[in-house]
């Protein structure tokens, strides 16, 4: 198992869904998890007596990642010890698609993208050398789908941790990116239809949506030492979704068949 004995790590959005997932597999290796939330506090008070339970050390922090207010509450929460690991998971979707609000849109990106920078901004001063940056974005930013605001905030996420790795590879900080597909959290809540979980299991090539422990795994790897030659990459966790065409729809069956295929 991947060994974080020792290291402080924060994760945002952590009550439900990646965010509790990743939180508790942090644990799980070893660190002393910062489980923060916005409004769900029953939800996080789960997560850190989950963490408990399993042996684990961590702690709770409120605040509204939208405001400048509530990056200070988060950083007051944090304190000025040190912090080796950040996973910025916390985000939001519009309820409108091509049609969402300017309101909306400016909410979003708040959340989604001006949150996740100076998160970051502020997480350095209390970074040692070789800390670790690990970015929550989206599938949607390589399908195009219809939730527009929501696509072009994870691309801008995406850009950012290009940047940020190759600024703080001096340090040997590392900064990467991790794409889940569709997965069952609390944003996705109509996965829970049977029906609709197989059908996105139709489009994936291995045959099923996402569960937030695929998605934990890969984000405590980063944040190991083993991880420690990776940075400024976007890793898609997705299952293969949407990867092309399968089953009788896909044209390659026929050589697998031993009868020619296509050109």
């Amino acid at each position: 198992m991947t060994d974080l004995t020792g290291r402080n790590a924060l994760v945002t959005g952590a009550a439900r869904g990646i965010g509790r997932a990743v939180a508790e597999r942090l644990a799980a290796a070893g660190a002393c998890v910062t489980v923060h939330y916005r409004t769900s506090e029953e939800d996080a008070r789960a997560t850190l007596a989950a963490i408990e339970r399993a042996g684990g050390r961590g702690s709770l922090v409120r605040a509204d990642l939208g405001t400048d207010e509530g990056l200070d509450d988060l950083f007051a929460g944090l304190g000025t010890g040190r912090l080796d690991i950040v996973v910025n998971n916390a985000s939001m979707m519009s309820r409108g698609r091509d049609r969402i609000e300017p309101g909306e849109f400016d909410r979003l990106f708040a959340v989604n993208v001006r949150a996740p920078f100076f998160v970051v901004q502020r997480a350095l001063p209390l970074m040692p050398d070789g800390g670790r940056v690990v970015n929550i974005s989206s599938g949607a930013t390589r399908i195009a789908l219809r939730d527009f605001a929501y696509a072009m905030s994870k691309g801008a996420t995406e850009v950012m941790g290009r940047v940020l790795a190759n600024v703080l590879g001096e340090r040997g900080i590392t900064v990467n990116t991790v794409a889940p597909g569709l997965t069952a959290s609390a944003m996705t809540g109509w996965l829970a239809d049977p029906e609709a979980a197989s059908a996105v299991g139709r489009v994936t090539a291995l045959g099923r949506i996402g569960r937030p422990a695929d998605i934990a795994g890969v984000v405590a790897f980063l944040a190991s030492d083993e991880a420690r030659w990776i940075t400024g990459q976007v890793i898609d966790v997705s299952g293969g979704l949407w990867l092309g065409p399968r089953g009788e729809g896909n044209p390659w069956l026929s050589l697998r068949r031993g009868t020619a295929g296509p050109g």
